[in-house]
């Protein structure tokens, strides 16, 4: 029975540390893309006002 409850804990745990590298892979790949997006320039259009002002 002891056997049982070993291989038990050993599946949980591993499933745990699974889940956890899953998580932290996520969270790297958004730091990641965050950084990417930090060296591009301002791709905002340039807006001009070209009316008079009366």
């Amino acid at each position: 029975m002891k056997i049982v409850i070993l291989i038990f804990v050993l599946l949980f745990s591993f499933g745990a540390s699974v889940k956890k590298q899953a998580k932290d892979i996520k969270e790297l790949k958004v730091r990641a893309e965050l950084n990417e997006f930090r060296t591009y320039p301002n791709l905002l259009p340039v807006v001009e006002i070209v009316s008079s002002r009366n």
